[in-house]
């Protein structure tokens, strides 16, 4: 049984979608008329609830000439002024809480309670940066011979195309928008157009708090590769930052390529969650839900693989998956409800043929394991063990509410296993042992690692991967220098009398 909306909330969210006219956002203005549209549809019903403008490649470039002009004025502002406008920006999106995540909600299908905290993390980032905004780097220091002051400094690097995913419509926006406008560079947004609704929203509140016109353009299309070619091939635009796919990062990387843009990556996953003989099993099985069912387990760092140690197994399996078959599953406008659909007919599919392709193999299903009879797409918090290494779920990232647990012997084997990757985002480790919680996570060739803790993305941290897990960080002081070009200036000292 799935739990049903609250008319209220249903109501609530309508009225936001009734406000919010869907279409491009050029020079601060709302481009509609005319046009062809595409439709946004709620996963937790499947039925359309908005019609956006499909953008093209010319409306595109119309952004990057208006983005590159404005953005020239506001590189010449002060840190303070850029500080004052997103701190307006922060308290508006707080001010407006509600009705973001009523719309995160109906686009993308997360409970309510994980919307409102979706749009806190996001306001953070804004908020952030509002502070980082003016600390600026840089250094002053003399040159070896002691004839010249060696100087360096930092400066906007331009125009930046940022390409946001559809699995945190507001928080991937803002952690890429709030850098680039606190370092004095102009936006051209395109968002996943499965969730292109919060981002006009979001730049809606931008301009609200003082934003100039042009600043933030907001490109909605279906055809992402050709709005991509067209703005990357523009010598105005300096900089992208995409979240995504590993496939599509490595397209965008080669499109970069000519025009030598500055990159930021944050591609694929695969997470090992590590569980030794020696962790709290309360507090792995708590960190666990949370590394598997944030978001719907729709996250580039959610838990992948679950490596637990041969002497706690057994009790990690029972206590994780009579946890997952209590979790309550409905509409993410539902009171209680902890766990909303996934985004679409493919995603679901894919959790079918995981689960079936591991069974087919060996392995033994928990709990869970369908998908549920419903308009929308649903699918059973699921516990999958034993599955073995030619399963395609023990090296394929799953983006669904779907665990697969395994077993190890000794540390060696796990950081063997947990390595044996092309990915590296993140990594979870569950220990008493400070020792070994610091050398297993120092030999894991991962960017991040939650050490007793099931969640690492903090704005005050730097984000990011390694090996095919992408380039550069988000959030922190390094997610201000990834939209920053270092420029040294060699002043030269000559000795009076």
């Amino acid at each position: 049984m799935l739990d049903q909306p609250d008319p209220s909330a249903l109501a609530a969210s309508q009225r936001v979608l009734d406000e919010l006219v869907p279409g491009l956002r050029i020079a601060g203005a709302l481009v509609s008329g005319d046009r062809n549209t595409f439709a946004v549809a709620d996963p937790a019903t499947a039925q359309p609830i908005a019609a956006v403008v499909d953008g093209t490649p010319d409306d595109a470039l119309d952004a990057v000439a208006v983005a590159y002009e404005s953005g020239r004025a506001w590189a010449a502002t002060s840190t303070r002024h850029r500080s004052d406008v997103l701190h307006r920006a922060y308290a508006i999106m707080i001010e407006q809480r509600e009705a973001l995540a009523l719309l995160i909600t109906r686009e993308m299908g997360k409970p309510l309670a994980e919307a409102r905290g979706e749009v806190t993390y996001a306001a953070d980032y804004v908020r952030w940066y509002a502070e980082e905004a003016l600390r600026p780097s840089g250094t002053s220091r003399p040159g070896p011979e002691g004839d010249v002051r060696l100087l360096t400094s930092r400066a906007p690097v331009g125009t930046c195309l940022l390409i946001t995913p559809w699995n945190f419509p507001m928080a991937m926006a803002t952690r890429k928008i709030a850098p680039a406008l606190a370092a004095g560079c102009s936006v051209i947004l395109k968002p996943a157009d499965l969730t292109p609704l919060t981002s006009l929203l979001v730049a809606d509140i931008f301009q609200q708090a003082g934003v100039p016109d042009g600043l933030i353009n907001v490109i909605t299309t279906t055809d992402a590769a050709a709005l991509s070619r067209a703005v990357m091939a523009d010598p105005r635009v300096r900089k992208v930052s995409f979240t995504g796919s590993t496939p599509v990062g490595r397209t965008l990387l080669a499109q970069a390529s000519p025009n030598v843009l500055k990159t930021s990556m944050e591609l694929g996953g695969n997470a090992p969650f590590l569980v030794f003989d020696d962790a709290d099993l309360d507090r792995a099985v708590e960190g666990a839900m949370v590394a598997k069912l944030r978001n719907g387990g729709q996250s580039c760092t959610a838990a992948n693989r679950f490596l637990v140690q041969e002497g706690i197994a057994d009790a990690f399996v029972e206590a994780f998956s009579e946890r997952m078959s209590r979790v309550v599953v409905g509409n993410g406008l539902a009171a209680g409800v902890e766990l909303g659909p996934v985004i679409d007919e493919r995603a679901l599919d894919k959790c079918r043929r995981l689960v079936a392709d591991a069974v087919a193999r060996g392995a033994r299903v928990v709990t869970g394991g369908h998908a549920l009879e419903s308009e929308g797409w649903f699918f059973e918090p699921t516990v999958v063990v034993d599955a073995p290494d030619s399963a395609e779920i023990a090296h394929t990232e799953v983006f669904g509410p779907v665990a697969s647990i395994s077993r190890f012997s000794t540390q060696g084997e796990a950081i063997d296993r947990a390595n044996d990757t092309p990915f590296g985002l993140s990594a979870y480790v569950f220990t008493r042992d400070l020792d070994r919680a610091f050398t297993v996570a120092e030999r894991l060739e991962t960017g991040m690692v939650g050490l007793n803790q099931g969640l690492v993305s903090n704005v005050a941290a730097p984000f990011g991967g390694t090996k095919h897990s992408g380039l550069g960080r988000e959030g922190g002081a390094e997610g201000l220098e990834e939209y920053q070009d270092v420029r040294y200036f060699a002043l030269n000292r000559r000795e009076t009398a």
